[in-house]
């Protein structure tokens, strides 16, 4: 079993996945040889702490301040952590050039971490471990998707 299926099996709650798209990382990134080549880009699993400080040295901007932002908005990310649907695609407001159907929509990165089955908190979490994904798309935007640990065949 990868580390990944491990991550999405709830196995690895400490841990954190980050993606980012070979358009968003330089070639020459040291993070290429710490992390696994996909067809789009690089996936790491790491340890919490160090996935948190690889996050901010990549992206720039804090993990968890990121995961806030992209809070506010539903889209679809893959399962395989490395792709997405952006909602901003077919937006609503087409005076606003980020929103617009016309604008590209590709994931830039990607941060994920897995919480605990918490029957306490009730809703998705009384149901098993939830996956929590964070996007940034190239158009701008941030979005997020979770799900419950083993609901996604996809």
């Amino acid at each position: 079993m990868s580390n990944l299926d491990e991550f999405l099996a709830g196995e690895r709650l400490d841990d954190v996945v980050f993606y980012l798209s070979d358009a968003y990382l330089d070639d020459d990134s040291r993070l290429r040889e710490v992390g696994t080549e996909t067809a789009g880009g690089v996936r790491l699993i790491l340890d919490g702490e160090t996935g948190r400080s690889a996050f901010q040295a990549g992206t720039g901007m804090g993990a968890m301040e990121f995961a806030k932002t992209a809070m506010a908005a539903e889209g679809e990310i893959a399962r395989s952590l490395d792709d997405g649907a952006c909602p901003f695609a077919d937006g609503p407001d087409a005076d606003d050039a980020s929103e617009a159907p016309e604008a590209d929509h590709d994931i830039q990165f990607i941060f994920a971490f897995a919480a605990a089955q918490n029957e306490e908190v009730g809703g998705l979490y009384a149901e098993g471990d939830v996956v929590h994904a964070y996007a940034h798309c190239t158009c701008g935007e941030s979005y997020s998707h979770k799900w419950v640990v083993g609901d996604r065949d996809d």
